[in-house]
């Protein structure tokens, strides 16, 4: 039977997803064809119906990553924001956490339109960071970017260097508890007592 182009959409969207995930996971060298195209529940010979190289998937998957990050926090303002991120619930769910903190290493390394995609999640984070009044207020927009920037750095290299630790290691979660108190201190904000910082990203 003739796949309609619908399908073949749906398809390619779900390979898409299915290689966000394991990217995430294992990393882009960990990660075979084969094994991926399994992992979706679709033969290794019909990839290049859908994508022209590796390469090219990394790309898309790692804006589909981004943009289930963007979409779970674009309601949240920069503490709540950063209360998440900056947990050990998001430490330990690489697979669906931020694309930034999990492949950012691996994305030195890659073809420029994968780092292209990484620059442009970069600033669609920046962009609802930006719109927190406490951020905006501070000075101009370019001083409240400038913030902004400093802070989603900082989480994402302390979700990094946690994960760089045994996952019982006291090291990983003073990790988290710092950085998170002294973000969350520069914004003037406290951890809200009805939310526990392992609350974490949720999965899309």
């Amino acid at each position: 039977m003739k796949v309609t182009k619908a399908q073949a959409q749906a398809n390619r969207e779900r390979i898409v997803e299915t290689a966000s995930r394991l990217f995430r996971e294992r990393g882009y060298d960990g990660v075979g064809i084969a094994d991926l195209m399994a992992a979706a529940g679709f033969t290794h010979g019909g990839f290049y119906k859908h994508f022209a190289s590796k390469a090219q998937l990394m790309e898309e998957a790692a804006a589909c990553g981004i943009q289930q990050t963007a979409a779970q926090t674009a309601d949240m303002d920069a503490a709540g924001f950063f209360q998440r991120y900056v947990s050990r619930a998001h430490r330990d769910a690489r697979d669906i956490g931020c694309t930034l903190a999990a492949l950012g290493g691996d994305a030195t390394r890659q073809p420029e339109a994968v780092r292209t995609a990484f620059e442009a999640g970069i600033e669609k984070l920046l962009e609802i960071l930006v719109r927190d009044s406490t951020l905006s207020r501070s000075g101009s927009p370019e001083q409240a970017r400038i913030r902004a920037l400093a802070m989603l750095v900082q989480a994402v290299g302390a979700i990094v260097m946690s994960r760089a630790c045994p996952d019982d290691s006291p090291l990983a979660e003073e990790i988290l508890e710092v950085c998170r108190a002294a973000i969350l201190g520069s914004l003037g904000s406290r951890p809200a007592a009805n939310e526990h910082p392992d609350a974490g990203l949720e999965p899309t």
